[in-house]
């Protein structure tokens, strides 16, 4: 940000005073521009040693396997899995903001946290950056993909470039409520490569959602490009729950 640009939002802050998404208390500047100390303090970020499908973390010491119980039955198309932070408290509340109230101020926090996560950015850097599709009625009614602005904000952290190689054919309902049995019927042939697009099979590709809850949209993404020739495929999303 330019110098005269960090003054117009210094003096923005002081007439107006940005609020915490969490508690809806007032953000002192500390890192973040909608999260206050005392929520940021609360973020939960996820660490190895983790689930290497969904990035849900292991506490204690892990030996064997390092599949989780929550991705039983999942039989991933992509190779691993990691996340940033927990869907819970603050997290959870950039994400809602974001979502469902256009909130499209709170992405800069939200690539603050993986600014934060050293191991998203290693996954991630150099490589091509698919954001998960909404379907095109959905896209014009929210104003845009937040998948996708995930996507960018990576990009510009560890170098890596964004390509919209997914298209979402049916638009289907919400699928918070559904459990994962449902959710898979529902997202069955829901995406498709976008016309035109070829892969390159030795390319190292990284679909990217905002977050794993049951894998399905997931691994419905994951399919059609295995099918179109990704060798080396990899999942990143901001928050887990």
């Amino acid at each position: 940000m330019s110098a005269l640009g960090e003054l117009w939002r210094g003096l923005g802050d002081v007439v107006f005073p940005p609020s915490c998404v969490g508690c809806r208390g007032v953000v002192e500047r500390s890192g973040f521009n909608h999260v206050c100390v005392k929520c940021a303090g609360q973020l939960d970020f996820v660490a190895a040693p983790h689930c290497s499908t969904c990035g849900s973390p292991f506490y204690g010491v892990v030996d064997g396997e390092r599949s989780c119980p929550h991705c039983v039955g999942l039989n991933p198309a992509f190779g691993s899995g990691c996340t940033a932070v927990l869907f819970k408290g603050p997290a959870r509340a950039l994400v809602i903001e974001l979502k469902y109230h256009r909130g499209r101020h709170v992405v800069a926090d939200m690539a603050e946290i993986f600014r934060r996560s050293p191991e998203i950015l290693a996954v991630v850097k150099g490589a091509v950056l698919v954001p998960v599709p909404l379907h095109p009625r959905k896209a014009r009614e929210r104003g845009f993909n937040q998948s996708a602005l995930l996507a960018a904000s990576l990009a510009r952290l560890a170098g890596g470039r964004v390509e919209e190689v997914l298209r979402r054919e049916v638009d289907t309902p919400t699928q918070t409520a559904f459990d994962r049995k449902t959710r898979q019927a529902n997202l069955k042939n829901a995406f498709a490569l976008a016309r035109g697009v070829t892969l390159t099979p030795g390319q190292q590709y990284v679909l990217v959602d905002d977050v794993f809850t049951t894998g399905s949209t997931l691994n419905s993404c994951a399919r059609v490009l295995r099918r179109a020739g990704a060798l080396k495929l990899d999942v990143v999303t901001f928050a887990h729950g």
